[in-house]
């Protein structure tokens, strides 16, 4: 009888319910509210809303330009080149502080604030926790980066207007044109946009609540900066994950100079995969039931920083075969250059002074070039590259020529400034639609691509 008694009581006890984590779109909903009730990040989003647009009304409407920009002395004649401008000075600074910003304190902030238990037993799954927190991360900087785009564009074009943008070889883009390449290159940007994110969420895991991790994308942006003025091999410019933030100029030119582009964006999401891979390595074999664990110094090197820089060396060695070890700026590809875009100006020029048209292929423009008034080897970069352009009118039996003072940086871009004769590159004032605008054959800019060029392309 007891035993038969005994066995209904230990049927009816109560089974132990079963542990079911948060699903990935819940805790990603979840962790994007986190973000958006931060008065920071609402902050930046109404400035990248609104700033870039102010900043085109108020600079288009200058008389004087920033012409040491790429495309900021053609800001009074047309509406595409404010978003350029504002892509210019994104990539050197805006995108890097707006990634440290979200992406370098989304797993920082859960330290400082003592959090990481109550999250773990909300969600019961580092890994979900890592996923959440980088989709929403990256989804807020999606958003600042359309903020930048839609507004500077709105910007140019209602202060402007939609007008002809003049390409970095001299030749016209259609309203058509400028709008697809604008965004194309706004786009190309992204990818450097996400190596920074990830390296900010890797630096977010492996410091901790230190500051540094915060810094880390403006950190190592300013560090690419500073290394691609200097005069390194082009193999190793184009294996740094910020390139595409240069290379989007090749967007500009006919035919586009795509290679350095590619090579740029695909380097950048390489980048943004290994970091973000590490942080992810890093993240889910973390100590939590230690409170006053606040990343491992030790970790971060040998996990963190020694990957990124045999990733440094590995991308190098993989796109020397293609780019070389040299400059990438010789005096074949400097003539060809100026020589093109001067025969594309020099027919605006004709156009805007109501002169008879006349073709590229009736100029037969072509450049000699020399740097350091032949004293040194014509190649790599420099202020002293001296260039006599030479052309021919039809019907006209003697050759025009006109002298120009390039300054060329490493990066390939460069400032023409006429030297002579005075009506054909001085400077005057030439009526546009857009009002009185300086001689187009004055001051001009442009791209020399790095890779090995086919002298026929």
């Amino acid at each position: 009888m007891t035993a038969t008694a005994a066995a209904p009581e230990t049927s009816e006890t109560p089974e132990t319910p079963a542990v079911r984590r948060v699903p990935i779109l819940r805790g990603y909903r979840f962790e994007l509210v986190k973000l958006l009730t931060q008065w920071r990040v609402r902050v930046l989003i109404v400035a990248c809303w609104l700033a870039p647009a102010l900043f085109v009304a108020v600079v288009s409407q200058q008389a004087s330009l920033p012409v040491d920009t790429l495309f900021g002395r053609w800001m009074h004649a047309t509406g595409w080149a404010g978003p350029l401008v504002l892509l210019g000075f994104s990539g050197s600074w805006a995108l890097p502080l707006l990634t440290s910003l979200i992406a370098g304190d989304v797993f920082a902030s859960e330290d400082r604030l003592g959090t990481w238990r109550h999250l773990l037993v909300a969600v019961r799954s580092p890994r979900r926790i890592f996923v959440s927190k980088a989709l929403s991360s990256l989804t807020v900087i999606l958003v600042l980066v359309i903020g930048l785009v839609v507004s500077s564009t709105i910007s140019g074009l209602l202060v402007v207007g939609n007008r002809q943008l003049i390409g970095l070889d001299g030749h016209l883009l259609s309203p058509g044109s400028a709008v697809g390449t604008v965004f194309l290159a706004w786009l190309c940007a992204l990818a450097p946009t996400l190596a920074l994110a990830a390296i900010g969420l890797l630096g977010s895991v492996a410091l901790g609540r230190s500051p540094m991790g915060l810094l880390l994308p403006a950190v190592v942006a300013l560090a690419m900066q500073i290394v691609q003025q200097l005069p390194v091999p082009v193999a190793f410019r184009l294996a740094l994950p910020g390139y595409a933030f240069i290379s989007w100029n090749g967007l500009f030119t006919s035919p586009a100079q795509l290679g350095p582009l590619l090579i740029g964006v695909i380097v950048s999401l390489v980048w943004a995969l290994v970091a973000t891979g590490l942080a992810y390595f890093l993240f889910v074999r973390r100590d939590f039931t230690n409170p006053t664990h606040d990343g491992s110094g030790r970790l971060a090197l040998t996990a963190g920083l020694l990957p990124l820089v045999v990733l440094l060396g590995v991308t190098t060695a993989a796109v020397a075969p293609v780019t070389g070890f040299g400059s990438g700026i010789d005096q074949d590809k400097v003539q060809r250059a100026v020589a093109v875009e001067f025969a594309h100006l020099y027919r605006l020029q004709t156009k805007q002074l109501n002169r008879a048209d006349v073709t590229e292929d009736q100029l037969q423009a072509g450049a000699e070039c020399t740097k350091g008034g032949d004293q040194v080897a014509a190649r790599g970069p420099g202020n002293d590259w001296r260039c006599v352009v030479s052309w021919h009118i039809p019907g006209v039996a003697a050759a025009g020529s006109a002298i120009y003072q390039l300054d060329i940086n490493p990066l390939g871009r460069y400032v023409a400034d006429g030297d002579g004769p005075k009506e054909v590159n001085g400077f005057f004032l030439v009526r546009t639609p857009s009002g009185d605008e300086p001689n187009p054959l004055w001051q001009f800019d442009g791209n020399i691509e790095l890779l090995p060029v086919n002298p026929k392309g």
